[in-house]
């Protein structure tokens, strides 16, 4: 018997597939599902500086493995940062089902999973939203809260100031509200929701964010990475409530490792989504400090697109 070819979708095929409300309820439901399994992922240094992730994961209908390189020296080449594929295979035949274009997939479950923190935990979702670095992920947030939340501004501030008008462009195209700002820093205090999104090479934040805020920090997803001053780590520790995307945080959260906070002692997304009693110990700390939500990575998230693409009325 010969089985069918797998379904091999193109970065604009797979981006058509996961829309991100949608994807932020497969993710909250990956986090409900006890026959969820995911292994830690591989990271293996390449010569060359860049790092080969191999990510599977599986419950009791499909599984997947992604794998995909990370080479931050690819922007200096005019290349993508990240390129790979998500495999999606039916685990009672073991066949192919499908081939999703890697970058996408990473681009769009992440600003899912920063959305779903944003749906539980964020007191004011209008904004301004600050983004802070104006590449894929800035990018990819800015539609995700867009579609998913009551966004009526956004705020860009990067390096590279076209890119950050590039990116201001393209929200007044989705209808909102949008300027370019040169200071991050200085911008912190008016803004309900900050994301960070940068390369994570260097200290990019020094300002406390306000009391009310919501903060989604996306760049630093390995020990070596900062985004965060160290010190405003520890006061965000001190003075509102920091909460993790899963417990691979606990050896990859690099803004808060190198602050020095046992990043163990933190809830998850998963707690918050439960209502465990590590969440329930922190959740009276809501109204009285920022939240700072630290996304590392996790093969469950690209379990869920490979959920959502399979049962896109889910």
């Amino acid at each position: 018997m010969t089985q069918a070819a797998p379904t091999v979708l193109s970065a604009a095929e797979t981006a058509l597939a996961l829309p991100y409300p949608a994807l932020a309820r497969q993710i909250e439901a990956v986090l409900r599902d006890p026959a969820v399994v995911v292994p830690a992922r591989i990271v293996q240094p390449l010569p060359g500086g860049g790092s080969l992730f191999v990510m599977p994961a599986t419950d009791a209908r499909v599984a997947i493995t992604k794998l995909i390189t990370f080479t931050p020296g690819n922007a200096s080449r005019g290349l993508p940062s990240i390129q790979g594929d998500i495999v999606m295979f039916d685990v009672v035949t073991g066949s192919r089902m499908a081939i999703l274009d890697g970058p996408t997939v990473t681009a769009r479950r992440t600003a899912a999973v920063s959305l779903l923190a944003a749906q539980k935990l964020a007191r004011r979702t209008d904004g301004p939203l600050l983004i802070v670095g104006a590449g894929v992920q800035g990018r990819s947030h800015l539609e995700a809260f867009h579609a998913g939340l009551s966004l009526q501004e956004v705020w860009v501030a990067s390096r590279n100031p076209a890119s950050a008008d590039a990116l201001v462009q393209h929200a007044r195209t989705l209808g909102l509200r949008a300027r370019r700002v040169d200071d991050a820093d200085a911008a912190m205090a008016d803004c309900p929701m900050v994301v960070s999104t940068t390369p994570a090479q260097q200290v990019a934040l020094r300002a406390m964010p306000g009391p009310d805020a919501f903060v989604a920090a996306v760049g630093a997803f390995t020990p070596a990475m900062v985004e965060w001053d160290a010190e405003i780590c520890r006061r965000l520790a001190a003075e509102g409530t920091l909460v993790v995307d899963t417990r691979d945080a606990d050896h990859e959260a690099g803004d808060l490792l190198q602050a020095g906070i046992d990043v163990t002692a933190l809830p998850t997304l998963a707690d918050v989504v439960g209502n465990t009693a590590a969440w329930t110990r922190q959740a009276d700390r809501l109204a009285s400090g920022p939240v700072f939500f630290k996304s590392c990575g996790w093969g469950g998230w690209d379990l869920a697109a490979a959920r959502c693409m399979a049962d896109p009325s889910a």
